[in-house]
């Protein structure tokens, strides 16, 4: 059974920085593409950024220059850089995983919370 494990979360005030962790329980190396994604209050759920195994990076509109997705295939961690934090970035943060055989798996989530 796959496990994805999110910490890292917390409250920051504007233009602060947080990273995200997520930690997979198999090798991270044979996940295809690793996720974040973010669920606000009342909208729906979102993508924020994906990292490939060829380390191709896709970014939402909204971060691109700001967040930083990076995998530390050692570690079996895949994190979320997150710098100059909006009140806007305020979600319940989702690690994802996909295999080759296209099954996706979902972490439990981790709150961030940005204070204007």
């Amino acid at each position: 059974q796959v496990q994805l494990v999110e910490s890292g979360g917390g409250l920051v005030q504007t233009g602060g920085s947080l990273t995200l962790s997520c930690k997979v329980t198999i090798s991270i190396s044979s996940i295809n593409i690793m996720g974040w994604y973010r669920q606000a209050p009342g909208k729906q759920r979102e993508l924020v950024a994906t990292l490939t195994t060829y380390a191709r990076t896709n970014y939402a509109d909204s971060v691109k220059g700001r967040f930083t997705i990076s995998r530390e295939n050692a570690k079996n961690t895949v994190l979320l850089r997150m710098n100059s934090l909006k009140p806007e970035d305020t979600a319940v943060y989702y690690c994802t995983g996909t295999t080759g055989v296209g099954r996706t798996y979902w972490g439990q989530g981790t709150q961030v919370t940005v204070s204007s």
